[in-house]
């Protein structure tokens, strides 16, 4: 009864969201500038809260400040509050109509086709809901999500290691492939092993992104070494650009090649990758799904139906 008497009596919303900007700025004085507030105003806040809790939330130097272990606690708490607090109000916006709203993706780079097939099949329905959609890799999206910063994050997925706190449904297979430009020399050969790639030109994945971890574990697979990659990055549009030259291949994702442009001049080399985990739709156990988060899962189904029937699954 005591702390519900503190929480409720003595720290505000307003007060959460101050810590927040003051430790997302490093600053006061530049917090205080953001927020519209007195300098000493903000000190207060931050003071007046420190007495609540019973424990120092800033260490304070020449530098600037920053979150103590106690300090990080809350804001990752606020974060939480907020959040629901905003997931109310998007509830409360849907008792009068289930499909408006703002919703949030995250998507590893090669589905953003297939995000945008999504959102074109509900736009032409629901043209009310928005879409903030943030292109990552699957650490940064999972840790955004965790977060609370997007709703739904779309990506290659492990079901065997899923953590206790998301929850997932499995979209479609899309398998691995080394692809290369039509032209290159490789693409008429039948019946490639890795083994017989090794010497080439590759563009890859960092090895400790998560597309670079699942490539690594293929080669492993092979009994083979991670080969010379010449150029490695995580974007996949840079080697994409790679491949256009030619001279280059990489393993990359078969959903690439449902995009038009790539389509025309982007060829699958003869080689079995075997399984690389599904495409799966993922999401905060403990989060209820919004209205337009509902449709837009409703669309995802709908959409990898087609992809699974155009890549011959039952």
């Amino acid at each position: 009864m005591v702390w519900d008497d503190r929480i409720g009596r003595r720290l505000k919303l307003k007060d959460f969201h101050t810590l927040q900007t003051v430790a997302e700025v490093g600053s006061m004085a530049k917090a205080a500038k953001l927020l519209a507030m007195s300098q000493p105003a903000i000190s207060k806040a931050i003071a007046d809260m420190e007495h609540v809790v019973g424990a120092d939330l800033l260490e304070r130097s020449s530098q600037g400040v920053e979150l103590t272990e106690s300090g990080r606690i809350l804001v990752a708490r606020g974060r939480v509050i907020f959040d629901e607090v905003r997931e109310g109000l998007k509830d409360i916006t849907a008792i009068t109509d289930p499909t408006q709203g703002d919703l949030r993706i995250g998507a590893a780079d090669p589905l953003t086709v297939v995000v945008a097939e999504i959102i074109t099949q509900l736009f032409s329905k629901y043209p009310r809901i928005t879409y903030q959609v943030t292109v990552s890799d699957a650490t940064t999206t999972l840790r955004q999500l965790r977060d609370r910063e997007l709703d739904v994050v779309l990506t290659r997925w492990n079901p065997a290691t899923a953590p206790a706190d998301l929850s997932f449904e499995v979209l479609f297979h899309s398998p691995l492939a080394v692809l290369a430009n039509k032209n290159h020399p490789l693409v008429k050969r039948k019946n490639l092993s890795l083994k017989d790639l090794m010497g080439e030109q590759w563009t890859l994945s960092p090895p400790d992104t998560y597309l670079g971890l699942v490539v690594a574990d293929i080669f492993r697979r092979n009994k083979l070494e991670w080969p010379r990659s010449i150029v490695t990055a995580i974007s996949i549009h840079m080697r994409v650009n790679l491949l256009a030259s030619g001279n280059f291949i990489s393993v990359l994702p078969t959903t690439i090649l449902r995009h038009r442009g790539n389509s025309a001049w982007l060829r699958m080399l003869d080689v079995d990758l075997k399984e690389a985990g599904p495409i799966a739709a993922i999401m905060l156990k403990k989060r209820r799904p919004t209205g337009a988060l509902k449709l837009f899962l409703e669309a995802s189904r709908k959409v990898s139906k087609t992809i699974a029937t155009s890549l011959g699954e039952t």
